[in-house]
């Protein structure tokens, strides 16, 4: 790279998590950094764009002079807004996160933080989601030094269209390596718990639990399991299964053109 290529950070946690700010501070001495986020917390959110409400951006004084902004809207927002209204010119490379727990095995599919990569994917500007297995305690002064080679690599060896890396940190802060994954089954069950209100009537408050499904070994759960950085490539841009539809296409068409 013989220029500081110009990165676009957002995330799902806010603007005020401590994850970005770690996110920034491994890449400020290298990159071109602006930095558009939501407002307030969107975990969980996934592709979910504000649609009934007005959205508002806010610049916030941020450490150095990067430029920073604040959206009231999702994640998916902040990429669409800071894409089509805040940046001049299309970001070289949009990072999320870091994000407050594992995006590992189908959780990425409700992650926000992913969300807004692939909003930029579907933009043709490639992406990586970051995300830390340990939700109590993401020790994310750990995994800085290895954010900035990451991005290196993406950078000077592009992704194919349509992809993304979806980077997930183990638990421990002792990294034995980083490992190209495949996306694995684990998934956050819904745990709900039910309580009362001081008026007397029942509701329910959505809470979650790890469920572990059987992994292949080169997953992304079996990886941040045994130590290693995983970073599965996530191929957003056909969702056709074609498989399917050259085995079926000709039954299922005359079944129902009758």
């Amino acid at each position: 790279m013989l220029k500081k290529p110009r990165i676009l950070i957002t995330n799902d946690d806010s603007i005020h998590a401590p994850g970005i700010r770690h996110l920034w501070n491994a890449l400020k001495d290298t990159c071109d950094l602006t930095i558009v986020a939501p407002a307030t917390e969107k975990s969980g959110v996934g592709m979910c764009l504000t649609l009934w409400d007005p959205i508002h951006i806010h610049k916030v004084d941020w450490h150095t002079d990067t430029p920073a902004w604040k959206i009231t809207g999702t994640p998916a927002d902040c990429v669409r807004l800071a894409t089509s209204k805040i940046l001049t010119n299309p970001p070289d490379l949009i990072v999320s996160g870091i994000n407050r727990g594992s995006n590992a095995g189908r959780t990425l599919l409700y992650s926000g933080t992913v969300a807004g990569i692939i909003e930029g994917v579907m933009r043709n500007i490639p992406g990586i989601a970051f995300s830390c297995h340990n939700y109590e305690n993401p020790g994310y002064e750990n995994f800085e030094k290895h954010i900035f080679p990451l991005v290196k690599y993406v950078l000077n060896h592009p992704l194919p269209k349509g992809c993304f890396l979806n980077v997930t940190f183990p638990s421990s802060g002792e990294v034995k390596g980083i490992k190209m994954t495949r996306q694995g089954m684990g998934i956050y069950k819904e745990d709900p718990d039910h309580r009362t209100h001081p008026d007397g009537y029942s509701y329910y408050w959505m809470g979650g639990k790890w469920e572990s499904h059987p992994e292949h070994e080169d997953s992304d759960v079996t990886a941040i399991d045994n130590g290693f950085i995983a970073a599965a490539p996530i191929y957003v841009h056909e969702l056709t299964h074609h498989e399917f539809m050259a085995e079926r296409r000709e039954h299922f068409e005359s079944s129902l053109n009758t």
